[in-house]
């Protein structure tokens, strides 16, 4: 056990000395929160599959392939396709209009209210993105070296904060690097082998499977639509999303390497469906499939190969951590701050670190009062989903949209998500349902009862729609 502490302390040392680098090279605004806007494809590609694949989609994958068998690999197809699409459809108009958030799409669509609104259901979006990954780390400490969670969720926790903060999108870009390679060598090289050899191989693993783990509709048409309806859509307009895009150093960039990205994170999706369905042949009667990942490392892994294993698995969730702190933080100093502050924006290298180490104890607490990974991440994306689709999808493509309809589909979609979270379960189908088509029918009602007076094709021109 010391050789894989001593694993996992290394790596965590190696992410504060890259935060440290990524400081030296955050020396203005657009550093900070986009990285100069100059990533190439291999930068590019790293920093988007890491922020994609967080805690969810590897200790969350893992825990649906043990329940669910290869079916659990939705999760991640869903977030992978959803990439494809933006990085095909929308990342060259994307990138054209050098952007800090998405946000500000719909403030030079629309008007600064709106922006203010969408900014404060993005934030609650982004905060729960970095809970959700925070709180996986905790359930890895837990179970690998049976200390209470709140133990790892405070040194993971602190960590991802402090290279956020120091070196903003620079750290977590150089970070992130280091994370896709170690993620990648952890699952693709190491855990995938050597859990199915601990089972028999792939043979007796088909064997000793439960029957249906092996189709790919286990999980069921519902819950595969809706991982379709929340995820796919979400990933097409979220801000820790769009804000790695404004990172790109051209179109080409962020579309072929963004597609790429897609890919890869359909393939790290299957990877973790087969590595629950070993663990559900080697641990068949675990208490809480939330442990499956860290469970079957501890059983079928030698010393400091499970180290690193588990520095893949916190490489994964750091990503996406940092990722949400940052995009939260972005939203807080380029939208939110200003709009209560007589429009001045926040330009200052040192109010956006102090605004991202606030973002990040709030990320803690928050994770020391949520439990369940999957849950959060279907809270974070519900919200997203049910309150910012549809008005965004209109300032794109919808000539007639209005800021009335915006903001009252914004605040529509928000409230009926959070009624039908509360009335049917956070895991419910209903409530991104309730929230996409109470959302719909107030945006086009009231875009055409209370129309965009001052609206011009200057304004829609920019935001590459009408």
């Amino acid at each position: 056990m010391w050789l894989d502490l001593l694993v996992i302390a290394l790596y965590a040392l190696g992410m504060l000395c890259l935060g440290w680098w990524g400081m030296k090279r955050a020396t203005n605004q657009e550093d900070y929160l986009v990285a100069g806007r100059r990533l190439g494809p291999g930068l590019y590609i790293g920093t988007l599959s890491a922020v994609v694949l967080g805690g969810a989609s590897t200790v969350g994958t893992v825990k649906l392939g043990y329940t669910y068998g290869l079916s659990g690999m939705w999760l991640c197809a869903a977030l992978g396709l959803g990439l494809i699409v933006l990085s095909l459809a929308l990342a060259r108009p994307l990138a054209k209009l050098k952007l800090y958030t998405v946000t500000q799409l719909l403030e030079r669509r629309y008007t600064p209210a709106a922006k203010t609104v969408s900014s404060a259901v993005m934030l609650a979006y982004d905060l729960m993105i970095a809970v959700t990954s925070t709180i996986a780390i905790g359930t890895l400490v837990t179970v690998l070296f049976s200390v209470p969670s709140w133990v790892g969720i405070l040194i993971g926790g602190t960590i991802v904060v402090i290279y956020s903060t120091i070196g903003g999108m620079w750290s977590l870009t150089l970070t992130d690097i280091i994370q896709f390679l170690v993620m990648t060598v952890g699952m693709v090289a190491l855990m995938l082998p050597l859990t199915v050899h601990y089972a028999g191989g792939w043979s007796a693993l088909m064997a000793k499977a439960e029957p249906g783990h092996f189709s790919l509709t286990g999980i069921g048409w519902n819950t595969i639509i809706t991982y379709f309806v929340i995820y796919f859509l979400g990933i097409l307009i979220g801000q820790d999303i769009w804000q790695r895009v404004f990172t790109a150093r051209s179109s080409g960039v962020a579309r072929v390497a963004g597609t790429a990205a897609g890919l890869y994170c359909i393939a790290y999706g299957v990877l973790g469906a087969l590595v629950g369905v070993a663990a559900s042949v080697l641990l068949p009667n675990l208490d809480d499939a939330n442990n499956a990942f860290a469970a079957v490392a501890q059983l079928a892994l030698p010393d400091g190969v499970r180290g690193l294993i588990i520095a893949a698995a916190m490489a994964a969730m750091m990503s996406t951590s940092s990722a949400g702190t940052l995009a939260a933080s972005t939203l807080l100093t380029r939208d939110l701050l200003p709009a209560v502050n007589g429009g001045r924006p926040v330009e200052r290298l040192a109010s956006h670190r102090l605004c991202t180490l606030a973002i990040g104890v709030v990320t803690i607490l928050l994770s020391l009062l949520v439990d369940d990974v999957i849950g959060a991440l279907t809270i974070a994306y519900n919200l997203l989903v049910g309150g910012m689709l549809v008005p965004i999808i209109g300032a794109m493509f919808w000539k007639r949209a209005s800021n009335a309809g915006a903001i009252g589909a914004m605040i529509a979609g928000t409230l009926a998500v959070v009624v039908f979270m509360l009335k049917d379960g956070l895991l419910a189908n209903s409530p991104i349902y309730a929230g996409l088509i109470a959302s719909l029918l107030v945006f086009v009602a009231g875009s055409l009862l209370r129309p965009q007076s001052h609206a011009t094709p200057a304004t829609a021109s920019r935001t590459g729609g009408a």
